[in-house]
């Protein structure tokens, strides 16, 4: 493990950090994929200081982790892969799920053992050796959640379960309307419902700028 652990604080080191690994066995020249995400709570400071969030630009947290992660793969020898930049794009869900530390929630969103529902995955990196991996949690999160808040959490309906699917129109009407300002400011009410997302760190402003984004 002691590979793991030098990738690992290597990425701390750039406010990033782990949120799984695995062994794929459809990737030519990869044998281990480390997915990175946002070290919270430290992750927003250092990226609203980056010039990629100063200057104005569109699409800088993209940017940003190109560079960070970019940077980092070159260091550590490995390939550098993102969720964006397609098509066609790489199937970050898919690696997400096979890590064994995400899992499709009660509303149909990536739940992840430690974020809850606000993962977050900015690139991730392939090594050509096989490193060894953390044991995943026995169970998916939501299974021991008694309550499954996020199941009512959203105020139009739009997220719930995950049989009736997502509506993304009025959801967006929502966020258009002046009824939809908290969500916008604080970031999906479904998302904050998830007991594990209250626990996770992230700031209101990092989850309205996301918002925003997705508006």
């Amino acid at each position: 493990m002691a590979r793991y652990a030098q990738i690992e604080n290597a990425a701390l080191g750039r406010h990033l950090c782990i949120l799984g690994g695995l062994h794929p066995e459809d990737m030519a020249g990869v044998g281990t994929l480390l997915l990175l995400g946002p070290d919270e709570p430290g992750f927003w400071p250092a990226f609203t200081a980056a010039p990629e969030y100063q200057d104005g630009l569109p699409d800088p947290m993209d940017r940003w982790s190109a560079r960070e992660i970019g940077a980092l793969a070159t260091g550590l020898g490995a390939q550098a892969l993102f969720p964006f930049g397609g098509p066609p794009f790489q199937p970050f869900i898919q690696w997400a799920k096979g890590s064994g530390r995400a899992f499709a929630s009660p509303v149909g969103l990536l739940v992840h053992e430690h974020a809850g529902l606000f993962v977050s995955y900015r690139g991730a990196l392939g090594f050509a050796e096989r490193i060894g991996l953390p044991a995943p949690p026995a169970a998916a999160p939501c299974d021991s959640c008694d309550t499954r808040p996020c199941l009512s959490a959203c105020p139009v309906d739009a997220l719930g379960d995950a049989t009736v699917g997502y509506d993304v129109a009025t959801c967006k009407d929502w966020l258009h309307s002046p009824q939809g300002r908290d969500c916008m400011a604080q970031g999906c009410a479904v998302r904050r419902a998830c007991p594990i997302s209250r626990a996770h760190g992230r700031v209101a402003a990092q989850s309205a700028f996301h918002m925003e984004a997705f508006r």
